[in-house]
């Protein structure tokens, strides 16, 4: 995801971004660094949202953070929500879907990023780009892998 924001800035700039289940924040900060308006960073892990403000700073952007499960309440007042990686469960996957279609019906542009978990619902996507990506041992048995940038139709 951060790698298709720097190439296609235009995605983001000067738009309001929501990254859904951050984690480091990468996604929250590429959007800023590709000229987004504001980025906020979500993630239900306390020490994800530490990570998320040290990673911001470090990188001399501005981002605001929301440590809390947002998925059950309204989408919020973005224009592209981002969401890296989040359907590697089946049960997330249930939880998020339904919230992210809520979103997309709400007018928000959702862009997904994942390298083809089983829960991916390709039927629902189209791919706006593929890249080579780097794994770590612990999640993956491989040290590089295929993931994609998707828009939810």
């Amino acid at each position: 995801m951060g790698r298709y924001l720097r190439e296609h800035a235009e995605v983001v700039a000067g738009r309001r971004v929501f990254d859904l289940a951050s984690g480091s924040g990468l996604c929250a900060i590429a959007a800023m660094r590709a000229s987004a308006a504001s980025a906020t960073a979500s993630d239900i892990d306390p020490f994800a949202i530490a990570a998320i403000r040290l990673n911001a700073d470090a990188n001399a952007c501005r981002v605001s953070t929301i440590g809390r499960d947002v998925l059950d309440e309204p989408p919020p007042e973005a224009e592209v929500i981002l969401a890296g990686d989040c359907l590697y469960d089946a049960d997330l996957a249930r939880r998020v879907l339904p919230w992210l279609l809520t979103a997309r019906n709400a007018g928000i542009d959702v862009l997904i990023g994942d390298p083809g978990r089983a829960h991916l619902p390709v039927d629902d996507l189209v791919e706006l780009a593929n890249y080579e990506v780097r794994t770590t041992s612990d999640l993956e048995d491989l040290q590089r892998t295929r993931a994609s940038v998707y828009r939810l139709r």
